[in-house]
Formats: C-alpha cells, sequence, structure tokens
C-alpha cells in the first residue's frame, strides 16, 4: 500500500524556498459587509497572495483551496 503525497513535505524539498504554512489570515469577520466590498476583500486576498509568490514563498494551501477557503470565508 502506498502513502498518499505529502503536498507540504514536496514544498520543502525545494531548494531555498521559503514556505508559508500558516496561521493563515481568516476573513470571517467580513461577512457581513455588502457583497461588493467583499468582492474586492477576495481581490486584495488574491493580489497578497500573488505577491508573496512572486516574491519566492510558496504556500502550502494549494490555490484551489486558498480560493474555496476564502470564497466560503466571504460568502461568496
Amino acid at each position: 500500500m502506498t502513502t498518499p503525497p505529502n503536498h507540504a513535505q514536496a514544498l520543502r524539498q525545494r531548494a531555498g524556498a521559503s514556505i508559508i504554512n500558516g496561521p493563515r489570515p481568516t476573513y470571517t469577520q467580513f461577512k457581513g459587509f455588502p457583497e461588493r466590498e467583499r468582492w474586492t476583500i477576495y481581490e486584495l486576498a488574491k493580489a497578497g497572495r500573488r505577491y508573496l509568490e512572486d516574491k519566492g514563498f510558496v504556500m502550502d494551501e494549494p490555490y484551489d483551496a486558498f480560493v474555496r477557503r476564502v470564497t466560503w470565508e466571504l460568502d461568496l
């Protein structure tokens, strides 16, 4: 029987990569905001992640999981 791959462990093996593995920012406090503002916060969250990745940081949370989490937290 084979074990499933450990995504975080594979990322740590990348030479010279700085891994960000939490705690992650939460956006649930913005659920009560109007929808337009919640979409703006969502775009800012994506831009912040993109900025860190462009600077060489690696997130242990896959991008699709990040999108699911943030859209759920913002009720989008």
